[in-house]
Formats: C-alpha cells, sequence, structure tokens
C-alpha cells in the first residue's frame, strides 16, 4: 500500500509540472548547462537520468506539489491579502519559494545550493519563461522548484560521476 501511495504521488507531481509547461528535458537542459564545462563527455541523456532520480524523492514530489498549488490558488486569486498580491507579484523579500527549494537542494548536499543561485540568477531556457510575468500565470514557486530541481541533479551527477570533474 506504501508503494502505490508513493508512485501516486510521484504521478501527480510530474503530472502537475506537465500540467504547467515543465518537461523533464527542459530541467535535464538546465542541468546540462550547469555542468556540461565540467565533464566534457556528458550528454543530455546523462542529465535526464539524474533529473529523474531527483524527481522520485519523496521529499522533491512534495515541493512540487505545494508550490504548484500555492502557485495554482495565487493566479486564480484565492489567497487572503496580504499574502495574494506578494505571490502574484513574486515579491523579492517574500522568501519562501526559495525556501522550498532549498527544501529541495538539501537532498543532495550543499554543493546544490551553489549551482542553485547561479542558475536562479542567470535564468536560462525554461527558467526564463517561468519568470516571465506578462504572460497572467503566476509561477512564483514553480521557477525556483525548477532551478532546484536541476541544481539538485548537477550536485547528484558530481556525486555519482565516475569521472574527475574539469575546471
Amino acid at each position: 500500500m506504501k508503494q502505490k501511495q508513493l508512485n501516486v504521488i510521484e504521478t501527480k507531481a510530474r503530472e502537475w509540472l506537465l500540467d504547467r509547461g515543465v518537461k523533464v528535458q527542459d530541467i535535464a537542459e538546465l542541468t546540462y548547462h550547469l555542468q556540461r564545462s565540467y565533464f566534457p563527455h556528458l550528454t543530455i541523456e546523462d542529465c535526464i537520468r539524474h533529473v529523474e532520480k531527483v524527481l522520485s524523492k519523496r521529499e522533491v514530489q512534495n515541493g512540487i506539489l505545494t508550490g504548484i498549488q500555492l502557485d495554482r490558488l495565487t493566479e486564480k486569486g484565492l489567497l487572503d491579502e496580504p499574502l495574494q498580491s506578494m505571490l502574484k507579484k513574486d515579491e523579492g523579500l517574500y522568501g519562501i519559494d526559495e525556501v522550498v527549494a532549498l527544501s529541495i537542494l538539501n537532498v543532495y548536499g550543499s554543493i546544490g545550493l551553489t549551482n542553485y543561485g547561479y542558475i536562479d540568477k542567470q535564468k536560462p531556457g525554461i527558467l526564463s519563461r517561468l519568470n516571465d510575468k506578462s504572460t497572467g500565470d503566476c509561477h512564483t514557486f514553480l521557477d525556483d522548484i525548477v532551478g532546484a530541481i536541476a541544481a539538485a541533479a548537477a550536485s547528484r551527477l558530481a556525486h555519482n560521476s565516475d569521472v574527475t570533474p574539469t575546471s
């Protein structure tokens, strides 16, 4: 029974990512962006494999479900003020979205924090779209979650690689 419940949660987390326009490939491309200069033979398939492992973690699934639900409620205007306005604007001092991201990063160690900080600042790939406020969609939590998954996958890759990274 416990295994079935976990599969339901993982399945739902993956569905919600897809519903929000985020594919595993998109996250893998971010991971590739973070690690390609350190691992010259790195492939996108390697990155997909590591993203898949990160997505299999319950803590990550919980973060995805929680963050996306809050983003959805914000889009519908269903939160009380002042939280509604803070999340709609993705207010810089709010910070709880980054706390959810940190819960994902903690699964794979401190190197993930550095990777996350870099990718959160650069906003490459899918992060650029998720951070675009002109669409009317709210991704206050999702952009940080996706960046954290990519950073965690990059950390996992670095920790599990049998290749010594170049610098």
